[in-house]
């Protein structure tokens, strides 16, 4: 039994033949690049030595160590280690807070609808680019050399690598806000600047607390990574306690951190929501 489905597909290959026809092009081309991506991936597995056996062994090593992890167990410096993890919210806090207060007059430079100037435009992308380009771990090194170790740098480490992803992502937004309410701010007698604060900038503040509170989240991790170099704060504890074995102690810490970062997430949405449920107000 023919459906007349099959007829109207046999009709339509009649009359349209180039629609229906394979396009082989494309399909060497797709199969040249899978071919292409698992050959490398083989390359890479082989130029850096992976081995099954290496990775079972391993996993049998990672199994060891989760078992000598439990019970967490802060022994007697549970109150240092509170300590520690406020110092390591701290430098987060301020190194995220300082980076977006410097960061907005900068992104204003970097964007094309408040900065017409090209050469202007040109070089604050490139300067942004510049420092977004090196980890928050080399700027916490360098700091360190420079104002020696502590949280201090550690809150300048962190304020130097998110003033140039800042700068980038609150140019991005105002660059993406709507020109009508500049329009009419200016057509009232305001200023320029007028204009932004009141026809760019409750458009997109929503926008920017939302990152700014991503990325204070985000650098409770970093703020940690860096106190093993010297940064201050808990990993600090968490680096001498791994040098000396003490499992059950980092299991303590990575949960202290695990559920600080859940923590600050739930306030966060709980901040965004509200202040993008308010727009009206905080316009």
């Amino acid at each position: 039994m023919i459906r007349q489905t099959d007829v109207d597909r046999a009709g339509l290959k009649e009359r349209y033949p180039e629609t229906f026809r394979t396009p082989v092009l494309a399909h060497a081309v797709y199969l040249t690049i899978v071919t292409a991506g698992a050959g490398l991936v083989v390359y890479a597995l082989w130029r850096f030595g992976f081995s099954p056996a290496k990775f079972l062994d391993g996993l049998g090593k990672l199994g060891t160590v989760l078992t000598l992890m439990v019970p967490p167990d802060p022994g007697s410096q549970l109150w240092k280690y509170v300590a520690a993890l406020g110092e390591t919210l701290s430098i987060a806090f301020l190194g995220t807070l300082g980076a977006a207060i410097l960061a907005l007059p900068a992104s204003m430079l970097a964007a094309k609808n408040v900065v017409a100037n090209r050469f202007v435009h040109f070089a604050s992308r490139r300067f942004l680019d510049s420092i977004r380009g090196i980890d928050t771990l080399i700027w916490a090194l360098i700091w360190i050399n420079v104002v020696g170790l502590g949280p201090f740098a550690g809150i300048l480490a962190i304020m130097t690598s998110d003033f140039g992803s800042f700068g980038k992502l609150f140019s991005e937004a105002i660059e993406a806000s709507d020109r009508k309410p500049v329009d009419g701010v200016t057509s009232a007698g305001g200023s320029d600047l007028h204009g932004f604060r009141f026809g760019v900038l409750p458009q997109v503040l929503p926008i920017l607390l939302s990152q700014v509170l991503y990325y204070f989240e985000s650098n409770t991790r970093s703020a940690t990574i860096i106190g093993i170099v010297g940064a201050g704060g808990i990993g600090l504890y968490l680096a001498n306690e791994i040098a000396q074995a003490e499992w059950q102690s980092v299991a303590f810490l990575i949960l202290m951190i695990l559920a600080t970062v859940a923590a600050i997430d739930w306030i966060s949405a709980k901040i965004r929501f509200a202040v993008i449920g308010r727009r009206g107000v905080v316009a």
